[in-house]
């Protein structure tokens, strides 16, 4: 009788605490949370939803599976053990990616934000669309060393996932279609466009004089390549870095087989640089101020882009300024958004 007893209280236990996942509003999403919102000042989204209808089942199983270490070959490593929220989606702790059994990539961690903007994605733009993008991290034998075939199988052996697949999409069927949707809904919405550099831009906001000399050394030696207000230009580039001899990692020319490519690594965007440290494709700056020291001194290496010689010579306080604007970029709305929260944490 006791163990009944027991067993039913464990029961009713499973079912308070489900419901509270359900229901906890922190961690609801709702027909407005997915809204597609493109902010005024940006252009039109290269990737726009057209054949992957936005609902907040499909957002919610795509959050689902981002925080799922499910999805690794032995279930240790999920998508935020390398993008973590708090740093944009990007990766604090490391300056190379860590996967499965601690391994070591090449190349630092992106950070994840306005990616409906991108033509391409990963730093040598190997991968063409945001769908499929998951797909190389999932079968890299450093990240999560998985096959797709098996993570179906895994995903079609756990009810939850059977539950929120029809939740979604209204019938039972996991496929590989539809679980890349879903993670291309939660990753789509991860747009950042409400730093004080934005509300500033709308005259909601003020600058101190150090941020506004920032700003003006920005739109004058910078801009060449990150181009406001996504502050990419979604193009590759060589920037002089010399490189680590240790990785070996050619860049663009990876994917395009190309000389000229060699050392070209795509732009990245600096919307919330002050929190995705370290910095470079492979991590070897840890602060800004390193990051401005390089192209200050302007000891590039090899075919550099030439129009980085803007930066040469900038003074202490011109660093200084800079790092004040580019610390206006930061974006806590963002940052704090409960829709990209770990839904296992409550």
């Amino acid at each position: 009788m006791k163990k009944l007893k027991v067993v039913v209280l464990l029961c009713v236990m499973i079912f308070l605490l489900d419901s509270f996942t359900r229901d906890n509003p922190f961690l609801h999403i709702t027909k407005k949370d997915v809204e597609l919102n493109v902010p005024k000042t940006f252009p039109n989204p290269v990737y726009d939803f057209k054949t992957n209808k936005l609902s907040p089942e499909a957002f919610t199983l795509g959050r689902k599976l981002f925080y799922d270490p499910i999805l690794s070959r032995d279930s240790s490593t999920s998508c935020s053990s390398c993008h973590m929220r708090i740093a944009a989606f990007a990766h604090i702790d490391h300056p190379l990616s860590h996967g499965i059994n601690g391994l070591i990539g090449k190349r630092n961690v992106p950070a994840l934000q306005n990616l409906i903007w991108k033509d391409a994605l990963m730093d040598d733009g190997g991968v063409n669309n945001l769908e499929v993008q998951p797909l190389a991290p999932l079968t890299n034998k450093v990240e999560m060393d998985e096959t797709l075939a098996h993570v179906l199988v895994k995903l079609r052996r756990n009810p939850e996932y059977v539950t929120l697949f029809k939740s979604a999409f209204k019938d039972t069927a996991i496929t590989s279609e539809r679980m890349l949707k879903a993670l291309a809904q939660f990753t789509g919405l991860m747009i950042s466009s409400d730093s004080r550099y934005d509300r500033y831009v709308q005259k909601k906001d003020t600058f101190s004089h150090s941020e506004m000399n920032g700003l003006k050394l920005f739109r004058e030696r910078c801009t060449n390549c990150h181009k406001e207000p996504l502050f990419t230009d979604n193009s590759y580039r060589n920037i002089g870095l010399a490189p680590d001899t240790s990785l070996n990692d050619p860049g663009r020319s990876l994917v395009t087989g190309l000389n000229d490519d060699k050392m070209k690594f795509k732009v990245p965007s600096l919307r919330n640089v002050e929190m995705t440290y370290p910095y470079m494709h492979d991590g070897r700056f840890k602060k800004l101020e390193q990051v401005m020291e390089f192209y200050s001194k302007g000891n590039f290496h090899g075919d550099y882009d030439k129009s980085l010689d803007k930066t040469k010579t900038l003074s202490k306080q011109e660093m200084l300024d800079l790092i004040a604007f580019l610390k206006t970029l930061t974006d806590k709305t963002f940052l704090y958004d409960k829709r990209f929260a770990d839904p296992n944490y409550k």
